[in-house]
């Protein structure tokens, strides 16, 4: 209490010739309390009034404010937008909802949060909420899905850059052009430089090709193309980071994360099945660096993302002629040597997966035997040439 606080200063002493000595000794009994109240009234005092007379109110709002939260009355006036981003705890809500003068303080909006059990269902998103609101009411707003600007799209597994930003534009009526422009500098979008390190001695393109992680994102009402793209690349990092796909493809495939990043693309466009993702990939590993005849990947799915990059259609391997197949001028051609410049779509997490966690085999044909897709497997050509006869009496080839 404080009636029995006891600063334990002393009355100056006397010493010689007047002169004052100046110490500090503990009190041992109970006498001078009213010494000790009267110098804690002085320091509330001086920190109430402050030393000018401006500085009383300061002062005073800084002690309120220490013990009494502050917060807004009611639902609040106006209109705003906030973003609340993915990953965000319930401060950085709450940083952002004081940033946006939705809440007065970060503390209104947490024990607000902390007294609706709720609150733990609030999602990343944009909301559209007041200005001035109180933190019960900020909550309150933000469990109403009502309020939430919902402008959701999905980018499916294996679509191309160029494709995804034909989506996109429809999406958002940002041009493909603006998509374009931002997509030419990856790093700029946040791929980090060590992705595009290779093992292969083969010359690095830098492309944001596999790096547009497809998944269903929402986009804020005042994109950019850059910030898009950004969101995109973001969600792929994380992805690959919880994976430790750059670890693990170094580790135990001995090739470099972009190399494996390649593979998994090819998995992705080849595999009819996704039980044969990492059966696929395997063969890809196989074919550049195994024992297979050329080294070449021969797959005739990196001819036709050639032939969309410049703006040709694709076709089906029928339809392809041997020049287009075994155009020198073209980098992607089945005949290459090695492994090609960059991937040939945007994977999603199943393909990375097969891409890290390839099945053992020394498979390096396969073809699709049934109307679901799934592929048979084999080492040597002839066993190819029997499967192709399968999938020719399944109706699934001519």
């Amino acid at each position: 209490m404080i009636d029995d606080l006891d600063l334990g200063f002393d009355e100056p002493e006397r010493g010689e010739k007047g002169r004052h000595r100046r110490g500090f000794r503990k009190r041992k009994s109970g006498s001078g309390g009213g010494r000790g109240k009267t110098f804690l009234a002085l320091l509330m005092a001086l920190l109430l009034l402050g030393t000018i007379g401006g500085g009383a109110f300061y002062g005073f709002d800084r002690i309120q404010n220490y013990f009494v939260t502050p917060d807004y009355d009611g639902s609040g006036k106006g209109e705003v937008t906030v973003e609340i981003k993915n990953g965000a705890l319930l401060a950085d809500m709450a940083d952002a909802l004081v940033a946006a003068d939705v809440v007065k303080s970060q503390k209104a909006f947490i024990e607000a949060a902390e007294a609706n059990s709720r609150s733990k269902n609030i999602q990343p998103g944009t909301y559209k909420l007041r200005k001035q609101m109180s933190g019960a009411s900020a909550i309150t707003a933000m469990l109403d899905l009502k309020n939430k600007i919902v402008n959701g799209l999905t980018i499916p597994e294996g679509r191309t850059a160029k494709n995804i930003y034909k989506l996109l534009s429809q999406k958002t009526k940002i041009p493909v052009k603006d998509f374009e422009t931002a997509a030419k500098d990856p790093e700029a979008l946040g791929v980090p430089d060590w992705w595009f390190k290779r093992d292969d001695g083969k010359k690095v393109v830098k492309s944001i090709e596999g790096f547009l992680f497809p998944d269903t994102y929402e986009i804020p009402p005042k994109a950019t193309a850059e910030s898009i793209l950004k969101l995109m690349v973001t969600r792929f990092l994380s992805v690959t980071g919880e994976m430790k796909f750059a670890d693990r493809v170094q580790e135990e495939r001995k090739v470099s994360p972009y190399e494996a990043l390649i593979v998994a693309s090819l998995a992705q466009a080849e595999a009819g099945n996704k039980d044969d993702l990492g059966k696929v990939a395997r063969v890809a590993y196989n074919r550049v660096y195994g024992e297979f005849n050329c080294n070449c990947l021969e797959m005739d799915v990196t001819v036709n993302y050639y032939l969309e990059s410049i703006g040709k259609p694709t076709k089906t391997s029928g339809q392809m002629t041997a020049a287009e197949l075994d155009d020198e001028k073209n980098p992607y051609n089945r005949k290459l040597r090695g492994m090609i410049p960059t991937p040939i779509n945007n994977p999603g997490k199943e393909a990375l997966d097969g891409a890290m966690n390839t099945p053992p085999g020394k498979w390096l044909y396969f073809v699709a035997i049934d109307k679901q897709g799934h592929s048979a497997f084999a080492e040597t050509y002839e066993q190819q040439l029997r499967n192709e006869a399968k999938a020719r009496a399944a109706g699934v080839i001519k």
